[in-house]
This record gives structure tokens, C-alpha cells and sequence, in this order.
């Protein structure tokens, strides 16, 4: 019960902010609130979400192919980059490779954020083929969708499944009481 209270409580976007300043030097100290079990319930919820981030279900967003019938090749991602409009980059749009547009990403999706950074953002930086200078190692996420997964799909998959849990995390944080201590 005290790990998933202070999963909860390392959530909430007061505990965040009313202690910014100490997280930036120092381990978290945890405060005990009036509602353990609303953080604890909330910080249990979250787990859920977060461990089984894979099981989930995809959300269903509009994906625009340019073929009628896609093939596994029709699925390999070198760069996720967003949609344009007006010059501007469009976040509700995410262009997955030159044979498949993904529209209608809710921007709620992206305030689930993760080290600074949205966890849709992760995933489309992450499921990407890369090389280091350094030594010349290519990374291929399509290479590893395929040898260890079996799916050609599964940066896709993947994708979707994060979107479900950003949107379902920012619900249950949205929920979450005021942070009152005792």
C-alpha cells in the first residue's frame, strides 16, 4: 500500500509543484496526506496502466493509408515527425512513414509527461532507425519489432497503446484530491 501512495503522490502535479524546488536537489521526501487512500488508490491505478502498457487497448484513432491494402514493408518507420499546418507543427497529426498518416491524436494525450518530455514524444524518438557516430551501431526499431516481436506493426502498436495510457494516466491525475497534510 506505501509504494503505490507514493507512486500517487509522485503524481500529483501539487506535490510537484508546492515541492519543485526540493525534487531539484534532493531524493523526494513524501508527505503523508489526509487522503492516503485516494493517493493510494490513484497511485494503484497508475501502476495498472503503466505496467501493462503493452495489453492495452490501442486507441482508435484515424489512420490514413495510402494503400487500400497495407503490407508488413508498408509499415517500417525510419522518423515519426508531426503533421504542419499553417507552417506550424500540428500535433493532433503524426506523419508514421511516407504510407500512413495518423490524424486525430487528442493534445491532451500530450501532458502525460516523462523526464521532461511527453510520452508520445518518447515513443516516436525511440521507434526510429538511428545510427551512433560514434560507433557506427545502427539501432532499427522496425529490426526489432520483427525479430522479437513478430509484428511489423508493433512500433504502431505501440504508439496507440501509449496514447491510451497518456489520456487514462491524465484522467486519474486529473482526479486526484488536494494535496492536505497532516
Amino acid at each position: 500500500d506505501i509504494f503505490w501512495y507514493v507512486y500517487g503522490i509522485l503524481h500529483s502535479p501539487e506535490y510537484r509543484q508546492r515541492f519543485a524546488a526540493d525534487l531539484k536537489k534532493m531524493l523526494p521526501r513524501i508527505p503523508f496526506a489526509a487522503d492516503f487512500r485516494a493517493f493510494l488508490n490513484a497511485g494503484r491505478k497508475l501502476g495498472e496502466w503503466h505496467l501493462n502498457y503493452e495489453t492495452v487497448e490501442p486507441f482508435p484513432l484515424t489512420e490514413e493509408a495510402k494503400r487500400v491494402v497495407m503490407e508488413q514493408d508498408d509499415y517500417l518507420v525510419t522518423k515519426m515527425t508531426f503533421g504542419k499546418k499553417d507552417g506550424k507543427p500540428d500535433k493532433s497529426v503524426i506523419v508514421y512513414n511516407p504510407n500512413l498518416v495518423l490524424r486525430d491524436i487528442p493534445l491532451e494525450a500530450y501532458e502525460y509527461v516523462v523526464n521532461g518530455k511527453p510520452a508520445i514524444e518518447w515513443v516516436m524518438e525511440r521507434q526510429a532507425v538511428t545510427t551512433d557516430k560514434a560507433s557506427g551501431i545502427v539501432k532499427d526499431a522496425n529490426a526489432w519489432a520483427t525479430e522479437t516481436m513478430g509484428d511489423p506493426r508493433y512500433p504502431l502498436s505501440l504508439l496507440l497503446r501509449v496514447i491510451t495510457v497518456s489520456l487514462e494516466t491524465m484522467k486519474i491525475v486529473g482526479a486526484l484530491p488536494a494535496l492536505v497534510l497532516e
